[in-house]
């Protein structure tokens, strides 16, 4: 049995703003339910929910700052959640990372320093709480300065650190270097020095003793000009440490057959009782109720990195053709109104929901007959997995973890049943619209289509898998 400190800035049911949320809810219950002495730290936001009793633990003093510990339980599951408690820095209302205004908090970089500190402080068992890690993971760039840190103790924890979107580094002036009082030898351009501004990032991409990132493809893909953010010469030279494990859902929330958030609950045996899920889909969204039509969904950020804006373009013509629309998200203000101005334009074709809705999610997965996902590019993503577990065959862009989760529908692979989707390689909205008329051709062949559904609906998307080669990983440190 490992001890495990998973050191995140957001956990699932806790508090949530991205994927991240999702896997450091998930991931240390897996690792739990395998038998490991997992603890998660966190800070304690005034907008954390925590489902059970919070008592305190310990105080301790680092950097002339007076912190708590205090101790909660991640819902569902035997891992304790150590909250770093500390009103200056994380008793604010709101967002974790950005203020009532949209920008930054101005002291993320001592908000997150501090953070950081606790977390090795934790680890050595240098805060009276009689627990020594054996592993310290580490994820994306509030944490990147625990690796750098541990680097300076003897008898130090194996260090992971999982990259969950490089795009977000921790990037802040030269002069936060010194404020924050790190140790001298970290400034080099081997170190935390980045093109003269601290990257917090860097400390878990430089002194970590493994790298991971969220899918096998988005490893190689970081290694490169196009998606490395200036970092892929880094990320190259640590090829040998660096590893791709996707992510797992959650399988008793997502899941057909007991989902509680739909009309009629359905599995792979009782596929023909999804029919009554798109009749209300339809009935809800207020589209024409007609079985034979093949209806699309999307759940999206509606910005270009998810390339919504590729299948705007072709949309006026598609809504030519005998299909519907279901879509749902926020996000680049000029997207929602051309999407509301079709939606007004083509009501018996395009429903438009701007903002989220969960109960609302769960029915474009079971109602749907396509999931569009045509992501510029996508770590992981978990619309592409829900989609193939609820019978909804995804069109995805060949990138991330979209490429390593959907396998093209081609004449060999639907023969031989390993076909759970249409995959398309450019990110062009011409590329997008071949891949959507496969999918309508498809659809025309009921015999091949119930093939694909079946093969997703059979796939294994669940947490245990991710975490059996995590706990691999550590063992291999």
């Amino acid at each position: 049995m490992k001890k495990i400190l998973f050191v995140t800035s957001e956990a699932h049911p806790l508090i949530k703003t991205g994927g991240l949320g999702d896997v450091a809810g998930s991931l240390p219950k897996a690792l739990a339910e395998l038998g490991q002495d997992v603890r998660l730290i966190i800070p304690n936001y005034q907008s954390l929910k925590a489902s059970g009793e919070i008592h305190f633990l310990t105080s301790l003093r680092v950097d002339n700052m007076s912190v708590n510990i205090l101790e909660t339980q991640l819902q569902d599951s035997a891992v304790k959640v150590w909250l770093v408690d500390q009103p200056e820095y994380f008793g604010h209302p709101g967002n974790p990372y950005i203020d009532e205004t949209g920008n930054d908090r101005a002291n993320n970089a001592e908000r997150f320093a501090l953070f950081c500190r606790i977390a090795v402080e934790v680890a050595m068992n240098r805060a009276n709480l009689d627990w020594k890690a054996d592993v310290v993971h580490c994820n994306d760039w509030q944490t990147g300065l625990v690796p750098a840190l541990l680097s300076f103790e003897d008898y130090l924890p194996a260090s992971v650190f999982t990259i969950h979107n490089l795009a977000y580094q921790g990037l802040f002036p030269a002069s936060k270097f010194y404020s924050l009082n790190l140790p001298g030898r970290l400034w080099t351009p081997d170190g935390l020095e980045f093109h003269g501004l601290l990257s917090f990032i860097k400390g878990g991409l430089v002194y970590s003793d493994r790298i991971t990132t969220v899918s096998p493809t988005y490893a190689k893909e970081i290694q490169s000009p196009e998606l490395g953010y200036n970092l892929d010469g880094l990320l190259t030279y640590r090829n040998a440490s660096l590893i791709g494990i996707i992510n797992g859902i959650d399988v008793d929330q997502w899941n057909p057959a007991t989902d509680t958030h739909i009309s009629q609950q359905y599995d792979v045996h009782s596929l023909e009782r999804k029919a009554a899920n798109k009749t209300a889909l339809q009935q809800r969204l207020g589209l024409p109720v007609d079985s034979a039509i093949p209806v699309f969904g999307v759940i999206t950020r509606l910005v270009e990195q998810k390339g919504i804006d590729l299948l705007l373009q072709y949309l006026p013509e598609l809504i030519a053709m005998p299909v519907q629309f279901a879509v749902l998200g926020s996000g680049d203000h000029a997207i929602e109104l051309k999407l509301q101005e079709l939606a007004v334009a083509y009501p018996d074709k395009l429903s438009v929901t701007i903002g989220y809705d969960e109960v609302l999610s769960h029915s474009i997965e079971a109602g749907a007959d396509i999931f569009i996902m045509p992501s510029r590019f996508e770590p992981c993503g978990m619309n592409q997995m829900y989609s193939q577990r609820y019978g909804t065959l995804p069109i995805v862009r060949k990138t991330g973890g979209l490429a390593d989760t959907v396998e093209d529908a081609l004449p060999e692979t639907i023969a031989n049943d390993t076909a759970s989707g249409i995959v398309f390689n450019e990110a062009t909205p011409g590329s997008l619209l071949e891949a959507i008329k496969r999918a309508l051709l498809l659809y025309q062949n009921p015999a091949a289509w119930k093939r694909i559904q079946a093969r997703g609906m059979s796939k294994d998307f669940s947490w245990q898998q991710s975490a059996k080669q995590y706990l691999a990983l550590y063992d291999g440190i």
